[in-house]
């Protein structure tokens, strides 16, 4: 290595419109929070105009899309929310991913908290134009991630012992008797999403009741760059109210992820 022994060294700068999102034991990795802020020609509606108060990843997703019945549904959700439906039809859709780098505002993430395995059924909502999701269900792979998120967010988040690597995603929620087990390929992108790809991916806000209190949380993030996934054993056993997850879905996704800013829940 040289060093030019004749200009004093500068002190390292960060512009204000950069953010800090790896671990400082990583090579550090500056993520321009503007830049994800700036690109909003794909969000349906706006994300508020306070300053954001999380920051998260959600990588390596696997969507499974199921096509319900509305009243078997309706029943599952509070009467507060409107169900979301595409040409007539309401859908439910499992999301296997991994949690990584969550993390407060002007925060490092903390690793072995931040970073976890998770799975959440979901269904989709409309309320005032502001379509988001609602959780039938939403596990974690870590016990004190469970605790930490369930704690915070208000999420009902339950354990599930979870092992995934590139190709495989295996579950168990011993409690519930709930399991996945898949093994898949990823393949390439598509050439351009349909409008039931955009229909059921982007949604900028997640809905939940506390206490018969229905609360949102807004959140934001680029698009999700789909890729077509090949899927070479699914099993998968899933029982809400009288929705039984078992059959192979009617669509598949796949993502290597986003990077989410998300506000402070707002009361409904």
């Amino acid at each position: 290595m040289v060093t030019n022994t004749h200009k004093p060294l500068r002190k390292n700068v960060q512009r204000k419109s950069a953010d800090v999102s790896g671990y400082t034991n990583d090579q550090p990795k500056m993520i321009a929070i503007d830049d994800i802020l700036g690109d909003t020609k794909h969000r349906p509606f706006d994300y508020p105009k306070n300053d954001w108060k999380y920051y998260q990843e959600w990588n390596n997703a696997l969507f499974f899309h199921w096509k319900v019945a509305y009243d078997t549904l309706r029943k599952l959700v509070p009467q507060k929310l409107n169900l979301d439906t595409y040409e007539g039809v309401t859908y439910v859709s499992l999301v296997a991913f991994t949690m990584q780098k969550i993390r407060p505002r002007n925060l490092q993430p903390i690793k072995f908290i931040s970073d976890f395995d998770e799975i959440n059924i979901r269904t989709y909502i409309d309320n005032d134009n502001r379509k988001g999701v609602y959780f039938l269900n939403i596990e974690a792979g870590k016990h004190l991630s469970t605790l930490i998120a369930k704690t915070l967010s208000g999420l009902p988040y339950e354990k599930s012992n979870i092992q995934r690597t590139s190709e495989n995603y295996k579950s168990t929620n011993i409690q519930k008797s709930f399991n996945l087990d898949t093994e898949f390929e990823v393949k390439k992108r598509p050439t351009e999403k349909s409008t039931l790809d955009n229909w059921l991916t982007e949604r900028y806000c997640l809905y939940f009741e506390r206490a018969k209190t229905i609360y949102r949380y807004d959140i934001h993030h680029k698009e999700w760059e789909i890729k077509h996934v090949d899927i070479k054993r699914l099993n998968v056993n899933y029982k809400i109210g009288d929705l039984d997850f078992i059959n192979k879905p009617d669509l598949i996704h796949y993502s290597d992820g986003v990077k989410v800013l998300a506000w402070q829940r707002a009361r409904v």
